[in-house]
């Protein structure tokens, strides 16, 4: 079965979230999790650290799971392998979150049909498989072109046509 696309709309929607969690997050300050933390942590956003092997990022407490949250989060960014993504999916649901990110910049980052599944049967607005700095104002460099590669070879996500999913 084929990921399917993430609409603009989605993608936008969770971005207007001011307070996420980043699941999966690494210990390791080069990794492309950290990086997205503090890029999120500079343009304003309440990001919350998720990983049950650390103890903080950056100087931010880091949670065992999001349903230790407090306060809960609106969003979460998984960047996670797709085993562990469909047990997260299943714990931002208990956890009363509605905005999934599943990470994506190459292979298959953190994207499961089955977490997938899990998301469309909750009523979870799930991006299945896209890297943030692609949809970051200003992000430059290689994601820009990244992005204009995309909307040349119309594989960038459009907007959804009818009602807006939640």
């Amino acid at each position: 079965m084929p990921t399917p696309q993430a609409s603009l709309d989605s993608i936008q929607d969770f971005l207007a979230q001011k307070r996420l969690a980043i699941v999966g997050i690494s210990h390791d300050s080069h990794e492309l999790s950290v990086m997205l933390f503090k890029e999120f942590s500079n343009r304003g956003y309440d990001v919350v650290p998720v990983n049950p092997n650390l103890p903080d990022v950056s100087g931010h407490k880091c949670y065992a799971r999001v349903q230790d949250i407090e306060p809960p989060v609106d969003a979460a960014l998984l960047m996670t392998s797709p085993p562990v993504t469909d047990t997260v999916v299943q714990d931002c649901a208990e956890a009363g979150i509605h905005r999934i990110w599943m990470y994506r910049g190459g292979g298959k980052g953190a994207v499961s049909p089955k977490a997938i599944e899990f998301c469309q049967q909750h009523g979870i607005s799930v991006i299945p498989g896209e890297c943030p700095y692609m949809f970051l104002p200003q992000s430059g460099g290689i994601h820009s072109f990244h992005g204009f590669l995309r909307k040349l070879f119309r594989s960038y996500p459009r907007h959804f046509h009818g009602s807006a999913p939640h």
